[in-house]
């Protein structure tokens, strides 16, 4: 027990001496920060006067060794709000501790950031989401097995027993899904489509659950079939350890996926994570898009 406590007061110190290291290259109070995932590191070029810090020269940072994780904290402006952009985050099944994955989560909330939008790559379990759309989180499930408040509970983080309900912000899933609308009527507009204006929205974003699993293999068919009963609509190896950590510490939480390909068994296709890749280059313009507008509309 004696161990435990140590362990998690030196990992509130650690997590204090990484916040005023920031502080020390970036002074601006910071209003949003954004967790990029795979192959959609691209909106980090977005950010404004930027301050770009190698995640080497952060004490206590870990490094990024996944293809589509560049490893670099941005800090800056977009459309003059102060943000952070986490190019490129660290997973469990890369052989970090859970403490490890989290530590940027909650050296944000150490600096006193409010509000969090976590992006990643998922595969799809509903045959609604095309590839190459994006869903809004609602919920999660976690099936990782692993839960970051496991052990000694530091107050100086958050309460022992944090409510979950609502994980993410329902009034921030409100303004993300109001930007979507706007940005799929404007093209529509620009198109001169003839779609049905919802049909239109919701291709462009959909909103559904996340699960959580640990990778690093893809899950079997039959997995899939599983989490299908479950109630699952697409499937990753991120987020959800960080979206409980932030809530834990206070921060609100957005959650977005971008549908790369369909889950295990349901297309009949071998999944690659080169396919991870091209779609998130492909939806790269709008995923931007869609970001920027969030940002300037957060408290």
């Amino acid at each position: 027990m004696l161990i435990c406590v140590s362990f998690f007061i030196m990992n509130y110190e650690q997590t204090v001496e990484a916040a005023e290291f920031i502080k020390s290259k970036y002074s601006k109070e910071i209003n949003a920060a954004v967790v990029l995932g795979s192959g959609l590191g691209a909106f980090a070029d977005e950010v404004e006067n930027a301050v770009t810090i190698p995640y080497e020269e952060i004490p206590h940072f870990s490094r990024s060794t996944v293809e589509g994780h560049a490893g670099r904290l941005v800090l800056g402006e977009v459309e003059g709000v102060s943000v952070v952009v986490q190019k490129g985050r660290f997973h469990y099944y890369e052989g970090y501790e859970i403490n490890q994955v989290v530590f940027p989560v909650r050296m944000f909330g150490v600096l006193g950031i409010k509000n969090l939008i976590l992006t990643n790559a998922a595969g799809s379990t509903n045959t609604d989401f095309a590839q190459g759309s994006l869903m809004l989180i609602r919920d999660h499930i976690n099936l990782t097995g692993i839960n970051p408040l496991r052990g000694e509970n530091d107050e100086r983080f958050g309460v022992r027993f944090p409510d979950m309900t609502e994980i993410y912000a329902l009034d921030y899933q409100e303004i993300v899904l109001k930007e979507a609308k706007k940005m799929a009527q404007e093209k529509a507009e620009r198109n001169e489509a003839k779609t049905n204006q919802k049909q239109a929205v919701d291709y462009f974003l959909r909103r559904g659950v996340y699960c959580g699993l640990t990778g690093p293999s893809y899950e079997t068919p039959a997995e899939i079939r599983m989490l299908r009963l479950l109630g699952t609509d697409a499937l990753g190896m991120s987020t959800v350890a960080e979206a409980i950590a932030a809530r834990h510490i206070g921060m609100k939480v957005i959650g977005i996926s971008c549908i790369t390909n369909m889950a295990a068994g349901i297309s009949g296709d071998v999944i690659h994570h080169d396919e991870v890749m091209e779609t998130g280059a492909k939806v790269a313009a709008t995923f931007k898009e869609l970001l920027r507008r969030v940002i300037v509309k957060l408290d």
